[in-house]
Order: structure tokens, then sequence, then C-alpha cells
């Protein structure tokens, strides 16, 4: 499925523009980090695109979340491959995440709301978060707590957390119009 196809589901399943947000984050981060891997970066985009297809369907309940995505992507044609790092995303179901798409889609999915909360602080500008200023707020737990530090640090079986840290904001900053950033 290409970026366009998964733009259009995202927008048919979604209502939430808080959740489309959320999407366009994390699939910018996916982006850079398979970029930086020399992965496709297209197939994990769209993966970042679509990872909470189901989230306003299953409304909260996490027994459901990943495994409804799952339904919804084969039923619109997607590859299996893809539904299934969709369904195996969600953390309270699934663990042992190995593979290099899923890892970084755990860490991305957690990071995104760090950064734009560091953002946030400093009045929605991305441009003026680093990756120090990342670092110095993922030690604070109670700064933006409902992003899970533990999925962050997957990233570090495949990379450094500075290093991904500046591909995620790398990535935030294209599309800072997306995610309601400056």
């Amino acid at each position: 499925m290409e970026r366009d196809e998964a733009l259009a589901l995202l927008r048919r399943c979604v209502a939430s523009p808080s959740h489309i947000a959320h999407s366009h984050a994390t699939a910018a981060i996916m982006r850079k980090v398979a970029e930086h891997l020399g992965e496709d970066a297209g197939t994990w985009e769209v993966i970042g695109l679509l990872h909470d297809i189901d989230y306003d369907i299953v409304g909260g309940d996490m027994e459901r979340h990943g495994v409804e995505g799952c339904r919804i992507l084969i039923d619109n044609g997607v590859s299996e491959e893809i539904a299934d790092i969709v369904r195996r995303h969600n953390h309270l179901l699934t663990s042992g995440y190995e593979r290099p798409v899923e890892v970084a889609l755990q860490a991305a999915d957690s990071v995104s709301g760090l950064i734009i909360a560091c953002a946030l602080v400093k009045g929605g500008e991305i441009d003026e978060v680093t990756p120090r200023t990342v670092k110095k707020k993922f030690k604070e737990k109670a700064f933006a707590a409902g992003c899970e530090r533990e999925r962050i640090r997957m990233i570090e079986s495949l990379m450094d957390l500075e290093t991904f840290y500046r591909l995620a904001i790398e990535g935030l900053k294209e599309v800072r119009g997306d995610i309601g950033l400056t």
C-alpha cells in the first residue's frame, strides 16, 4: 500500500484529530529510522500511519486493539505482513519484539508523544527541541508520563538513544503542520 492510500484509509477509519496527528508523527519517525537502517522507508511509514487504525473502533478496549486493526487492514487489501505488524504492536497482548520494524514501531509510538510534549513546552516550536532536550525530559518520569520509556529504550538494540532522538525530531519537523507544531 502506498502512503496516499494509507492516508485515505486512516481518514476513513479514524475520526479523532489527535489520533490522526499521532499516526502522522509515528509514521514520520518510522520513515527516518528506516532510512537510517537502510530499510524500506515507504513501508515503514505506512506501518506508522496505520498502526492505530482501529483505535476509534475499539474505544480503548486494549484486548481488541491491534487485532481489529489487523482485520481492517486485511479487509482493505493491505498485505498480511503489514497487518500482522499492526496486530502485534499492542504491547499489552504481545511481547518478544525482535524484528527491527517491530522494535522501531514500539519506540516511535512512544517517543512521538515525548517529543511533541517537549515542543509544546517550547511554545509548539519543534525547531527548539534537541536530542539533549529529549534526553533531559526522558529522565523526568512525571513529564509526559504516558510515554512509556521502556518501549523507547527498546530502540537501543538498533541504535543509541541520541541518534534515535535526532532522527525522531527530524521526522517530526517534516510533518509539523500535520501534528499541530510550528
